[in-house]
């Protein structure tokens, strides 16, 4: 996620992948890909600067082990498994 600040000096995280186009009109102006608009402050470059940062963090990340593992997830033995058959 990237910060960025609305036109009225409200700080707000944006997630990158529901980024549909960031037009600059002046004002930059966000479309997510459920059509939902951002109008923020930041210019259009900076916005880009930000999101490749923020993915350069990410790669970095993942590149260094950085990346919390995943665990199978099964149901608890102990509990009640009969399914009414005896």
């Amino acid at each position: 996620m990237i910060q960025l600040t609305r036109l009225n000096d409200e700080e707000f995280a944006l997630n990158t992948d529901l980024i549909e186009r960031i037009d600059a009109n002046p004002d930059t102006v966000f479309t997510l890909i459920d059509g939902t608009k951002y109008i923020v402050s930041e210019s259009l470059e900076e916005v880009i600067d930000r999101i490749v940062a923020f993915r350069a963090r990410v790669v970095s990340a993942a590149e260094d082990g950085a990346v919390i593992p995943l665990r199978l997830v099964t149901p608890d033995t102990d509990a009640d498994t009969n399914d009414g058959a005896e």
